[in-house]
């Protein structure tokens, strides 16, 4: 087991008889050793979707004759998939303004060895959170957000993204509005956390919005990011109980911690190739 190389396939197509057989089929062809799966046949867009982790301890010809195993079944199943090795894991850039609990929680859980990725770079339009980021060895970049230069920053932005060779962008409280273009480029790449229960109170201050409307609960949403503020893909959602008594700014403390963990859990659950997109929604495959 100690020399096995670990994979991860994560799949969907329309649903269909046999669509699991079919694939399982495969992994038994070439010795895959399934060490983890999880499916869901969806309904109501009628959508099959599968993840299996498998090791290669008694594969006969190799991950790339699995693979094109594999894209041999894709044309006949209308079959999207990925397949990674599991220990390839994800470049992370950090794109954080002033607010510094989620990148803290990140960056804290990445050390410990508890976050599959490998955060690379923290990104800012601020210098608040630089010496933080300092201490913990990751290269941070300011890059501030002067009036009518948004187009040029978000092009400076991007360009270390693809620097970095990022897989996923991390909006860990990044006060900006990012613009239709760049969430295009970023499509299926991007979390951010919002700090309500979406979608009630989105847009800014949401906590604001909550106290006003007397909340007895308050949340946090992790979600990808979309061109439609605050409206992509739910991925994870934090909630914490409250009553009158809360002030919005006791309300806003207590919404860092449920911020903080949805936030990792999103971007764990992502690392790991659990999540499917389903039109609006996600699928989460634990």
């Amino acid at each position: 087991m100690s020399n096995a190389n670990e994979y991860i396939l994560t799949w969907q197509c329309p649903d269909t008889t046999g669509v699991l057989a079919q694939v399982a089929q495969n992994l038994f062809e070439h010795g895959a050793f399934i060490t983890e799966t999880s499916q869901y046949s969806d309904p109501y867009t009628e959508t099959f979707f599968s993840r299996i982790a498998f090791d290669d301890r008694h594969m006969t010809g190799g991950i790339d004759e699995f693979r094109q195993g594999i894209e041999e079944l894709a044309e006949p199943l209308h079959l999207q998939y990925r397949l990674r090795e599991k220990h390839n894991i994800p470049n992370v850039v950090i794109a954080v303004s002033k607010d510094d609990h989620c990148l803290v929680s990140l960056l804290t859980k990445w050390k410990a060895g508890a976050l599959p990725v490998n955060i690379v770079a923290v990104i800012s339009n601020h210098l608040d959170c630089k010496s933080l980021v300092d201490w913990h060895g990751v290269d941070f970049h300011y890059l501030p957000m002067a009036p009518g230069q948004k187009q040029q920053q978000e092009a400076n932005f991007m360009a270390l993204f693809e620097q970095y060779q990022g897989d996923l962008l991390i909006l860990a409280r990044y006060m900006q509005i990012l613009s239709d273009n760049m969430c295009a480029q970023l499509r299926g790449k991007a979390i951010n956390i919002h700090h309500s229960f979406l979608p009630s109170f989105k847009g800014a201050r949401p906590y604001h919005q909550a106290h006003a409307r007397g909340v007895k609960v308050i949340g946090a949403t992790a979600h990808y990011v979309t061109a439609d503020l605050d409206e992509g893909p739910i991925i994870v959602q934090e909630v914490k109980a409250i009553n009158h008594t809360y002030t919005i700014e006791q309300m806003v403390y207590a919404g860092h911690d449920i911020e903080a963990t949805a936030l990792s859990h999103a971007v764990k659950m992502h690392a790991e190739e659990r999540i499917c997109l389903n039109k609006d929604k996600t699928v989460i495959l634990n």
